[in-house]
């Protein structure tokens, strides 16, 4: 690898330690609430026998609504000004709402028709869905300004990567958790149960980066907003115009797009699957026992989690030595062995090999999500260049909405793809061999294809240390320090 320039990070650009324990608290929050949306659903299948394909309807049809709201959220809070900053009231009042919503969501009453349970949990998960938007799309806003460094920009992501994996640490035994007769009388008390647990943490914890940290560029970009809307006239048409330029402007980058594209394809291609292990695990691997499978698919979860710990540090430091585009190669690149691996350790002669791969595939996730963040950070920075402009919640929201997109679309065609290898909740333990090969087939195939493309698209990602360094010199030399206070 050709070298390249490699700058130190000033004092004055280092975020304290605390205050990166403080923005990770809302990472394990974010990580909580999607982990807990998406994998409790199987109850829905497994507990009140509904069509996997309804289910993945379920799933794909209130994040539709994100393709609206969550680039509204951003634009409101870049043009949000209040005396607590642009951010921290919504990260604060989002957390309370969506813990609520989301144990309501899950008290869900017994003996009633399919149609009845559709209905009900299609309008809360809407509701829910509001509410976490409010929540994390300023969340992650926030943490594109707390340092201006490239390198300290990683680190962070790195730090707040760590702690949001917790979630994933306790998450994999979600299932086994609502299943066990020892704890609830069944599956769906058991999700009613777990969803005040996951409520009352995820606003204790979701609170906090709205209580200890600051906005390190609020005067900033409260000068730049205001230096638009002198030259407008009216408060809905300035509004209105303001976002759809704004939207048209960050959609229009090419630089974004691209981390759009690959973050798109190596979540997506995750949560397509993500269902499809449970079931491979407990109708091939244990013969159709539900317990033990669960049991078994939670020592693969942890084993990934607790090693997806391990990967970010790497990663991070990876990350500071080769460059972002580099180390985003080298850890999806491991992450396709993993799933390779699948075939061969998913064994029922030997179940507990369902662990080996574990380490190789928290590459995937635990190397995107500590790169990625941090090289939006980067594009943001291009932008203001560009444009005069601050708008880290714009930039947060579409990035997270392409992930809530694809993850609509995967949790709805995981459903259609569960269905056309022929499986049958019916048949309990005594599924075909088609459906058994099949399963097995998707769940190792489909991640590494998508993973593939997205190494393709980040090749020509443009934006490497030197520039990122070339670009915050020039920010400083036109607008000053005036307006960058300390996080």
């Amino acid at each position: 690898m050709s070298q390249t320039p490699h700058y130190a990070t000033a004092p004055e650009d280092r975020i304290p330690f605390r205050h990166k324990l403080a923005y990770g608290a809302g990472a394990f929050v974010n990580n909580l609430l999607a982990a807990a949306s998406g994998g409790m659903m199987i109850v829905l299948n497994l507990g009140l026998g509904m069509n996997p394909a309804v289910v993945g309807l379920l799933g794909a049809l209130p994040r539709l609504t994100d393709a609206l709201t969550d680039p509204m959220m951003g634009f409101i809070s870049d043009h949000t000004k209040t005396r607590w900053g642009r951010r921290r009231p919504y990260i604060f009042w989002g957390a309370i709402a969506a813990g609520v919503i989301f144990a309501l969501l899950w008290q869900l009453p017994e003996g009633r028709s399919q149609t009845f349970y559709f209905t009900y949990f299609l309008i809360g998960s809407i509701l829910f869905y509001m509410g976490y938007t409010v929540f994390a799309t300023p969340w992650v806003a926030l943490g594109y300004e707390l340092t201006p460094d490239y390198h300290e920009r990683t680190r962070l992501m790195g730090v707040q990567n760590f702690i949001g994996q917790l979630a994933y640490v306790v998450s994999p035994w979600f299932l086994w958790i609502m299943t066990s007769e020892k704890l609830f009388e069944n599956q769906v008390k058991g999700a009613a149960g777990l969803s005040i647990v996951v409520a009352v943490v995820a606003i204790a914890f979701g609170v906090l980066p709205a209580v200890l940290l600051r906005e390190r560029l609020k005067e900033v970009a409260e000068a730049e907003i205001e230096s638009v809307r002198e030259s407008m006239r009216g408060a809905i048409l300035r509004n209105t115009v303001s976002f759809f330029k704004g939207f048209g402007v960050t959609v229009a980058s090419k630089p974004f797009l691209k981390l759009c594209l690959a973050t798109f394809l190596v979540f997506n291609g995750f949560i397509l699957i993500s269902s499809f292990q449970f079931y491979v695990i407990i109708y091939y691997v244990t013969g159709g026992d539900q317990n033990l499978g669960a049991e078994y698919a939670g020592y693969a979860g942890t084993v990934s989690a607790v090693s997806t710990f391990l990967v970010i540090i790497l990663v991070t430091w990876l990350g500071t030595r080769i460059g972002k585009r580099r180390a985003f190669f080298v850890s999806t690149g491991l992450s396709m062995i993993g799933y390779a691996l699948k075939w061969v350790c998913y064994n029922p002669d030997i179940p507990i090999l369902v662990v080996l791969p574990a380490p190789l595939l928290a590459f995937g996730l635990g190397g995107l999500f500590t790169l990625m963040p941090s090289m939006v950070a980067d594009v943001v920075d291009v932008d203001e260049l560009k444009t005069h402009q601050r708008r880290e919640g714009m930039f947060g929201s579409i990035f997270w909405w392409v992930v809530k997109l694809g993850m609509s679309a995967a949790l709805l065609g995981g459903g259609y793809l569960l269905n056309a290898t022929g499986f049958d909740v019916e048949l309990e333990g005594n599924q075909t061999g088609r459906a058994i090969f099949l399963m097995r087939l998707f769940d190792i195939v489909v991640p590494i294809i998508a993973s593939a493309i997205a190494i393709w698209a980040v090749a020509a990602y443009p934006i490497t240390e030197e520039r990122a360094h070339e670009v915050r010199q020039e920010l400083e030399r036109r607008r000053g320090q005036a307006g960058a206070a300390p996080a």
